[in-house]
């Protein structure tokens, strides 16, 4: 059957003919929809985890138990599951275990730029890189066969472009794999120093077989061309194409660690010219130099997305090739700045803090729209669950200082990934730190996932929700408080109240994020006469209040969610409506 398919629909589709058992996952752009979609198949155990490093040690529990299985996040991810993943290079899996990571160059929808590609061989694991959907869909059966044959972790590494693109898929149909044996074997699976330092010669040696096995890897092919050469894996195979065509001759690579060092060399021989072309950084060009391989310097950017445009740029003139300019189509896109949504719950605590002479640390997520203007009220935001370590720490270098309060900043989903050990950590080593958990009942950013707070799995069934505020006072914080932030009033007393106390405080703002199907529908708000026109609703940044000139602000009944933000602001009463 042949499908019109995303790179991340390719994947679960590929991940079930492969036939994966269970698949884990924290949501993360532009990983998200592989899990959503995985889930949509019968016979896979999918679930969200906490975190990243939660869900690669339960799909690594599954594989050593002798289960195919699966985790999936995005780059920044593999930062919190890079713990598990070193060590599972030394244990080995049993059955396939296959880590996707999805990078983001260019920066879509994250707070770095990283190249995973350093991962593989830090960890001294196998990594596969797929150039479009189809090599996505079949890449992971490939993945899992070499976990298999190798008895290790493989990465297979995608990007944006590739995980939201679409592309035509020829499917086939699942395999139906029995559990592999599994033998109680504490040498291998047990990594104290004295295991460890046996498992580590074992690793060795695997990676020389691995890199043998790349040497004659069949999925590594060459397309004869002119007598320029470029070397080139992943979704940049696509613009190097676009580019020249046939007029280069293209070495193209699939497993890009280990790399076949000795059939780059033969090839690369018969050239006048050679250039890496890769996204991010010289990974390859290093390596490839290291071995002796006279590759030149390619003059693309090492910072943002590859374009056909920037190959032409980079490569042409310097490769002696004709520059051939395709034709360009104006456009004008309207300006369309991030600005958090109407109805938002998030903008009535943004609004008060701004107006509190506090230092406030934010977090990931939508609510990280709180530091734009006209809000403003957002000092840092560094990973996630950094807003509690960061308050802390601000609020121990001011200790007895006089210096302003401080408030850390956190969603529900973020908290429940890494926020609760920083809390922990702020009451165990004492401060001022009053913590804000926004707790929307849903990872909003990613699309709207479960998570330990929502009482929902991915499955849609029923669970036991976790209590934010329970756990908090389970840590040890004396002063909790919940309060609706549409509530101004009530939300700017809390938190005055939170900071009066002196030590760690928490304070849940708890109100369903606008979004959400199933939730409270409420009339649009609408301006009345006696507006005064003093503009302190527009503060709200709200996308459904809108003023021209001097004239009285109006409010859009298309996008007004009727949350009452504006009207509880308003000091003249003159915002009606919103009943439901």
């Amino acid at each position: 059957m042949r499908q019109l398919m995303s790179g991340n629909e390719a994947l679960a589709r590929g991940a079930w003919e492969a036939g994966v058992r269970v698949a884990a996952a924290y949501p993360g752009t532009p990983s998200t929809e592989l899990l959503e979609a995985l889930a949509a198949y019968p016979g896979v155990d999918t679930g969200w985890s906490p975190n990243e490093k939660v869900a690669l040690e339960v799909a690594s529990g599954a594989a050593i138990a002798g289960a195919r299985a699966l985790a999936a996040m995005k780059h920044v991810g593999v930062n919190v599951a890079a713990d598990p993943l070193l060590t599972l290079a030394y244990t080995g899996v049993n059955a396939g275990l296959v880590l996707v990571s999805a990078d983001d160059p260019g920066m879509h929808s994250s707070q770095n730029e990283q190249d995973n590609r350093h991962y593989a061989r830090f960890a001294k694991v196998p990594m596969l890189e797929p150039a479009d959907s189809q090599e996505a869909y079949a890449l992971v059966s490939v993945a899992f066969d070499l976990s298999e044959q190798f008895d290790t972790p493989v990465l297979l590494r995608v990007t944006t472009r590739l995980s939201h693109g679409k592309g035509i898929v020829a499917t086939g149909e699942r395999a139906e794999l029995p559990l592999r044996p599994y033998a109680k074997d504490p040498a291998k699976y047990v990594m104290v120093p004295a295991n460890a330092r046996l498992r580590r010669q074992a690793l060795s040696g695997r990676l020389a077989q691995l890199e043998a096995f790349a040497e004659g890897f069949a999925l590594n092919t060459v397309e004869p061309g002119g007598d320029v050469g470029v070397i080139v894996a992943g979704i940049p195979y696509q613009y190097v194409k676009e580019a020249f065509g046939s007029r280069v001759s293209v070495f193209k690579l699939t497993m890009t660690w280990p790399l076949p060092i000795e059939s780059l060399r033969r090839w690369a021989a018969g050239l006048r010219a050679v250039y890496v072309v890769e996204e991010l950084g010289p990974v390859v060009a290093e390596e490839l130099l290291a071995a002796g391989i006279p590759v030149r310097p390619s003059g693309l950017p090492h910072a943002g997305e590859l374009t056909p445009a920037a190959m032409r740029t980079a490569l042409g003139p310097e490769a002696g090739l004709e520059r051939s300019q395709p034709a360009r189509v104006p456009a004008v896109v309207p300006a369309r700045p991030p600005v958090m949504c109407p109805g938002c719950p998030h903008r009535g605590v943004f609004y008060v803090l701004g107006r509190l002479e506090c230092a406030v640390t934010g977090d990931i997520g939508c609510y990280t729209l709180g530091y734009a203007a006209p809000l403003e009220a957002m000092d840092t935001c560094v990973c996630m669950g950094a807003s509690i370590s960061v308050g802390a720490g601000f609020a121990r270098a001011w200790a007895a200082q006089g210096q302003r309060p401080v408030v850390a900043v956190i969603g529900d989903s973020t908290f429940f990934h890494s926020g609760i050990t920083a809390l922990m950590d702020a009451v165990h080593n004492g401060g001022a730190l009053v913590t804000v958990v926004l707790d929307n009942r849903t990872t909003g950013m990613t699309g709207h996932q479960d998570n330990p707070g929502t009482g929902c799995n991915l499955k849609g069934e029923s669970v036991p929700r976790v209590e934010i505020d329970a756990v908090a006072k389970a840590v040890g914080v004396r002063h909790v408080a919940k309060v609706d932030p549409h509530d101004l009033a009530g939300t700017e007393a809390a938190l005055k109240a939170a900071i009066a106390h002196g030590g760690v405080a928490v304070v849940v703002a708890e109100s369903p994020c606008a979004l959400l199907r199933g939730g409270e529908r409420r009339h649009p708000r609408r301006v009345l006469v006696e507006c005064a026109a003093c503009s302190l609703c527009a503060g709200l940044g709200c996308p459904a209040l809108h003023r021209e000139g001097e004239e009285a602000p109006a409010i859009d009944p298309a996008l007004c969610a009727g949350c009452g933000t504006c009207a509880a602001l308003c000091p003249f009463g003159a915002i009606a409506g919103g009943e439901v």
